[in-house]
């Protein structure tokens, strides 16, 4: 349906891809910027680095985190194909080597293309982060709730598990996949089913289900927050996608 392979070198593909800008969610130490997104050798690299930048939307009068601070002392990059590439249902498979490191929270995702979060649908196709310390690989939906921030349908797997599997993964590119019908979502990693979200329970409190419409997808390196305190990690580190495919069937 829809594919990018990251073949030519230089930014991404500005008809599939567009750039968060400045600090987003979860009061991430990091300051989003297109710099931090290349495509050299047929990967796309987002790369995270140490380096104070000034919040150019500094107003030391608000009450907003991402107002009132003043420098970000980490960059990165976030990609989204938002108003350009959008789909409902079919496969969805993302290959990609994520960093590990202590501090760095990558992520490939989807959000509903109607309503606003957490009522237009989250599919976390992956997300590393540490969870009560522990380095964890999540695959994650969520949705929402009438009493509470958002509904979730959550899988967190230690990452202890991928290594007595393989010590040398944190080394090697893995492909990430959601194979989403109108009745649910699956949520593999090379091949391993994670998580099934039956679509059946993903109900907004209004009876819209976010996950029956169009949803666009997410590329991103967040540094700090649920990745841990990065002050003792080297930088510069680096998220590399291979691809990004979207097959649906005819």
């Amino acid at each position: 349906m829809w594919q990018d392979e990251f073949g030519q070198d230089g930014k991404p593909d500005s008809a599939g891809w567009s750039y968060e800008y400045g600090f987003k969610r979860n009061q991430e130490l990091q300051w989003y910027q297109p710099e931090n997104a290349t495509v050299r050798d047929g990967v796309l690299v987002i790369e995270g680095k140490r380096e104070r930048v000034k919040n150019e939307f500094y107003d030391p009068s608000s009450e907003d985190w991402r107002k009132n601070t003043p420098y970000g002392e980490y960059t990165s990059a976030s990609i989204n194909t938002n108003g350009k590439k959008a789909f409902q249902y079919g496969i969805i498979e993302v290959r990609a080597r994520i960093d590990t490191a202590m501090g760095l929270w990558p992520a490939i995702w989807t959000l509903g293309v109607e309503r606003p979060w957490p009522a237009n649908g989250e599919t976390d196709i992956m997300e590393y982060y540490r969870v009560q310390g522990q380095p964890t690989i999540l695959a994650n939906a969520a949705w929402a709730h009438e009493n509470k921030r958002a509904a979730w349908d959550e899988r967190k797997i230690d990452f202890a598990h991928f290594l007595r599997k393989d010590p040398d993964w944190p080394g090697k590119f893995h492909v990430w996949k959601m194979d989403w019908t109108q009745e649910s979502i699956r949520l593999y990693l090379d091949d391993e089913l994670l998580n099934e979200v039956d679509l059946n329970q993903t109900l907004n409190p209004d009876g819209f289900n976010p996950f029956h419409q169009p949803h666009y997808i997410l590329l991103n390196l967040a540094i700090g927050s649920n990745g841990g305190d990065p002050a003792a990690t080297d930088f510069p580190r680096k998220y590399e996608v291979d691809y990004v495919r979207v097959y649906q069937r005819e």
